[in-house]
This record gives C-alpha cells, sequence and structure tokens, in this order.
C-alpha cells in the first residue's frame, strides 16, 4: 500500500500539488471551507455538498483537474492540521472532523456515469492515499434519496471509516448536539448551529465556506473545442472484440505520456501498462478500465521513467457485438528540460504549450 501510494503521489506531483494553477471555475464553485476548529484543535471542514455542480464542472474541466483540486484541498487541510499539532503539541489535532451538509441534495447528477466515476475515483484514492486522517465525519440534513447514494458509495469505504461517519435526517435537534459535543459553537457559522457570522452578518459565513453553485452554461467546453489544439488525432475503428495497442518507448527522464480520446456512442475499456525493459518488471499505470469516453472526453497524462516501454490499450474484447469508433491523440512528449531551454531561446512556442498543460 506504502509503495503503491508513493506512486500515485510521484505521479500526481502531489509534494508540489499546492503550486498547481487551479481553474478559476474550481476556486469559485467548489463547495467546502475551514470556519474554525473542534475542542483539541483539529480543523473542522464544512462541505455544502448540494452546491457540486459536478455536471458542469466535467463539462468545463476535465476529470484530471478535479482530481488534482481534490489532492490540492485534502494536502492544504493536512499542512493546516499538522501545524496545529505543532501548535498544541497534541497529535490529535492531525485529524480533522469534516461536516457534510446534505441539504437539496439532487441523485439526478450522479446517476450520469461520468460523474458517479468520478466520485467513485475521488473515495479510492482518499481511501488508498489519505488514511486516519478522519476524525469524525457528520452528514447532516440528509434526505431519503441519500440513503440509496450511500449504499453505493460505503462499498469503497473501509470499515474503519464508516464507523467515523454519523449520519442525521434534516432534524437541526439531532444532529447539533453530537456537532456541539466535539465542537466549541464560536468556531461554527451560525447557520450550522454555532455562532459565527461575517462581517456583514451572513450566518452562512461565505467568507470562509465555499457553497459552490451552478457552473454557467457560458463556461462549458464544446466537444469541437476540445480538439481544437493544434494536437494531431487519429480515427479508426475497433472491431467487435478487438483491440488497439499502441507503444512508446522513454529514453530520457523528464518526459510525459499524454492521452485524449473519445468514442462515438459507446463505451471502451482504456489502460496503460509500464514494463522496465532491464528488469521486466510490469506495472499497471493506469488500470485497464471501462471508461464513459462516449459521454464525456477522457483526457490525461502520466510522468515516464526513462528505460522503460509503455504499452497503451483501448480494449473492446468484451463486445460481442459494436464495433466502435475511436478519435485519439497519444503522445510522448519531449524531455522537460529540453522544452524549457526551447522555451528560453523562443523557438519552440507549441511545445512549451504542451509542456505547461502538462504540468
Amino acid at each position: 500500500m506504502l509503495r503503491d501510494s508513493m506512486k500515485f503521489r510521484e505521479r500526481w506531483n502531489a509534494d508540489e500539488i499546492d503550486q498547481w494553477p487551479t481553474p478559476q471555475v474550481l476556486k469559485d464553485l467548489t463547495p467546502h471551507g475551514t470556519p474554525g476548529f473542534d475542542r483539541d484543535g483539529s480543523p473542522i471542514i464544512i462541505i455544502p455538498f448540494a452546491g457540486f455542480d459536478i455536471w458542469g464542472l466535467l463539462h468545463t474541466v476535465s476529470r484530471a483537474d478535479i482530481v488534482r483540486m481534490t489532492m490540492q484541498a485534502l494536502e492544504r487541510y493536512m499542512k493546516l492540521a499538522f501545524e496545529q499539532s505543532q501548535k498544541t503539541g497534541n497529535p490529535a489535532c492531525r485529524q480533522v472532523v469534516v461536516i457534510f451538509d446534505m441539504e437539496n441534495f439532487n441523485l439526478k447528477q450522479y446517476v450520469w456515469r461520468p460523474a458517479s466515476e468520478v466520485v467513485i475515483s475521488l473515495i479510492k484514492m482518499y481511501e488508498a492515499n489519505y488514511p486516519e486522517i478522519l476524525k469524525c465525519c457528520y452528514i447532516i440534513n440528509a434526505p431519503k434519496v441519500f440513503a440509496f447514494a450511500y449504499n453505493m458509495v460505503k462499498n469503497f469505504l473501509g470499515e474503519y471509516t464508516i464507523t467515523k461517519i454519523k449520519i442525521y435526517k434534516s432534524d437541526q435537534s439531532k444532529w447539533l448536539p453530537p456537532i456541539l459535543e466535539r465542537c466549541d459553537p464560536s468556531q461554527l457559522p451560525a447557520h450550522f448551529g454555532g455562532t459565527q457570522t461575517d462581517d456583514d452578518g451572513n450566518p452562512k459565513c461565505e467568507q470562509k465556506v465555499k457553497y459552490g453553485g451552478k457552473v454557467p452554461k457560458e463556461l462549458y467546453t464544446s466537444k469541437e473545442d476540445s480538439f481544437n489544439n493544434n494536437v494531431p488525432f487519429n480515427e479508426t475503428e475497433i472491431k467487435k472484440g478487438g483491440k488497439l495497442k499502441l507503444a512508446f518507448d522513454c529514453e530520457d527522464a523528464g518526459c510525459f505520456l499524454k492521452w485524449e480520446f473519445r468514442t462515438f456512442e459507446h463505451d471502451i475499456r482504456f489502460g496503460i501498462k509500464c514494463t522496465n525493459k532491464k528488469t521486466m518488471e510490469s506495472n499497471e499505470e493506469v488500470p485497464l478500465r471501462r471508461v464513459a469516453s462516449h459521454q464525456i472526453d477522457e483526457s490525461g497524462f502520466i510522468p515516464c521513467q526513462p528505460g522503460c516501454h509503455y504499452s497503451v490499450l483501448f480494449d473492446n474484447s468484451y463486445s460481442y457485438f459494436k464495433t466502435k469508433k475511436i478519435r485519439y491523440s497519444v503522445v510522448m512528449t519531449t524531455p522537460l528540460a529540453e522544452i524549457e531551454q526551447a522555451a528560453c531561446e523562443n523557438i519552440a512556442p507549441l511545445a512549451t504549450e504542451d509542456a505547461v498543460e502538462a504540468l
């Protein structure tokens, strides 16, 4: 688990994720915030979940952007919790208290397959790479339909994590007392039963907690825009029961393997395997799985290791009746050091744009 997590952190550049330029729409419309600290000094995180417009965000930014944004928030909260433990001398501060407000929760968005896949991938990422940072989680104002969603989600949570989750219906007299046992009212917004307000008297404390909201449709990225970026694309058909394999060799440090593709009408399996040419040891860099690339464009990148062979697979072997049409671009970039040098010499502007996008 530790080795896998280290590879994960290397792949996503987790140690420097705080420097990642978060897209403005994620800054403005991702609901979360820290109004204060519990009685031990641990950070209190409030997430008004109904403000998370997953449909709109996935039509504006990539899945990878949402993963990076989530990692960035987790890393910042971990840093804040560690600083608290140093101030108070209490190791218990290194965990966080989370309050999920499910008021006005709408399950409709999460019936959409790309949305449910993103949520599940974020839960798996948390379980595999951020264990034991959760002290307690209060899910409040949960409507009846939430039970259906939670029954699906909890299959991806560890038993120990589940024991830390407390779920309450829309009855403040039920959920407020246990929260106040752990958190002083001065550390909570008045909207959640505390005493905090903004300078203008706003009980929601929107200066500290972002409530998200609908993504304006004018910010949506069309499919045509996604593919008009001077990147060469290929179109082909993968026969029923067939596969499309692409091979790349990495000889220099600082290279990235980037992909972007779309299928028409039907999904496809996609995965990437890395083989060390010297030791012949193989690892799944991107686990083979079905992706709903007919509903939303699939894109991403991984850093490559020198002396390794990378196999990219589009797999339609599970389909006995349907041929899949696919438009794709899979490229291995020039080593980053060469790109930076070329940028300084002002001779390769397009390569520089690729490098910035990769980072």
